[in-house]
C-alpha cells in the first residue's frame, strides 16, 4: 500500500463521521478505548476505508505479542503506528503496514532511533515534529524508507514545506487541513 497526500489522524468520534463520508481512503486512529475500536474499524470498512491504529495510544491495550494478535486477527486493522521496535517488527510478520514513529528532539533521539529503523525495517517513518525539513530529508537519506511528516502541521505551507523536502505523506489530526 502506498501512502501519499494528506492522511487524517482522527482523535474525535466528530471526524471519524466527517471521514467516513470523504473521499479518503484511509485514516489513522490516534486515541480511543480498546472496547470501542473493534466496531470503529468495522464501521469504517463498510464505507470501504482502511484503518491505521496508533497502537501505543489505544487505552487498554497492552501492546504485546497477543495486544497485537488482538488488532489484526480480530480487529483487522490495515496498518499500525508505534515507536515500539518490537511492534513494529510484529507487524511486518503479520504483513501489514508498520510505520514507526520517530521524535526528533535532539540528535541523540534521532541516532537512537535510526539505529532501531536499521533493525526493524518499517514501511514508514513518521517524523515528529513534521515542520523540520532538514530533518526529514537527513532521515529519508540515512534510512532509504519513506518518510511521514506529522505534528504541529497547522497550515497549508506545513505541508508544502514538508512534501517539497522529501516526506511522501502527511498526518494531520486538523480538520481544516484533510481536504489539501
Amino acid at each position: 500500500m502506498k501512502l501519499e497526500g494528506v492522511l487524517p489522524a482522527i482523535r474525535k468520534m466528530k471526524d471519524f463521521d466527517y471521514i467516513l463520508n470523504s473521499d479518503h481512503e484511509l485514516f489513522i486512529i490516534l486515541e480511543t478505548r480498546i472496547a470501542q475500536l473493534p466496531q470503529i474499524v468495522q464501521y469504517a470498512k463498510k464505507f470501504n476505508k482502511k484503518v491505521f491504529v496508533h497502537a501505543d495510544l489505544i487505552n487498554g491495550l497492552k501492546v504485546d505479542q497477543y495486544g497485537m494478535e488482538f488488532l489484526i486477527r480480530q480487529v483487522k486493522v490495515d496498518g499500525i503506528i508505534s515507536t515500539r521496535a518490537n511492534v513494529i517488527s510484529m507487524a511486518k510478520k503479520s504483513d501489514i503496514v508498520a510505520i514507526q514513529r520517530l521524535f526528533a528532539i535532539d540528535s541523540s533521539a534521532i541516532e537512537k532511533n535510526i539505529e532501531l529503523i536499521e533493525k526493524t525495517k518499517p514501511d514508514y517513518i513518521e517524523v515528529l515534529p513534521g515542520i523540520i525539513p532538514s530533518v526529514i530529508s537527513d532521515i529519508i537519506e540515512q534510512t532509504g524508507i519513506p518518510v511521514i511528516a506529522g505534528g504541529l502541521i497547522r497550515k497549508e505551507e506545513d505541508i508544502r514545506n514538508a512534501l517539497k523536502c522529501g516526506a511522501v505523506a502527511i498526518t494531520t489530526s486538523n480538520k481544516d487541513l484533510f481536504q489539501l
